[in-house]
């Protein structure tokens, strides 16, 4: 029996999105600004949100299904609005392509882009595209290669819709005005 087999592709790819967020550094006290050109992660159920920091508070990111179940475009929004009450931290890129101003004006030169799609186009293939030149995403290719991690995201996804949805409901039936019975 040979002991030095090799990972599987799937292996790799298990191993390399661990090692991405083990390395993410998280935002200390408020006083902390990322910098220029940062790639914010924000950890949402079963799955991360990844964005682009633009400076003054401000960040760039593929809206997508964040807000509702109709797709958002990409669009600059306030660090809080991007973070939606969860932590937010960088993910370090030691050699990215472009540097932090360029970084800014790639994710700025495709605002009101409206062509998200989960697979192939989404908020960690926008970020990827605007430090690194190349359109991909770790937790995609982690789910397509682990069933077991796709499905798990899968369920999380339906259940943020589903309670979204339930939210939406609840708001529009308590606000409107009851009839008086007596």
């Amino acid at each position: 029996m040979n002991r030095n087999l090799q990972p599987s592709g799937s292996e790799q790819g298990a191993s390399r999105a661990a090692a991405y967020a083990a390395a993410d550094v998280a935002l200390g006290g408020s006083n902390t600004e990322p910098t220029l050109g940062a790639h914010l992660i924000t950890e949402r159920r079963g799955y991360d949100h990844h964005g682009i920091y633009v400076g003054s508070g401000r960040v760039i990111h593929y809206a997508g299904f964040t807000r509702s179940e109709r797709r958002g475009p990409v669009e600059e929004v306030p660090i809080e609005q991007f973070a939606d009450g969860h932590a937010v931290a960088v993910r370090p890129h030691p050699f990215p392509k472009y540097s932090g101003e360029e970084t800014v004006l790639r994710a700025r030169s495709r605002l009101g882009e409206n062509s998200y799609r989960l697979l192939t186009n989404n908020c960690e293939h926008f970020c990827a595209w605007c430090l690194l030149g190349q359109s991909r995403s770790e937790q995609v290719h982690t789910c397509l290669t682990h069933p077991r991690a796709g499905v798990h995201a899968l369920l999380c996804l339906v259940r943020t819709f589903i309670g979204e949805r339930m939210k939406v409901g609840y708001a529009r039936y308590t606000s409107q005005p009851k009839e008086n019975f007596s």
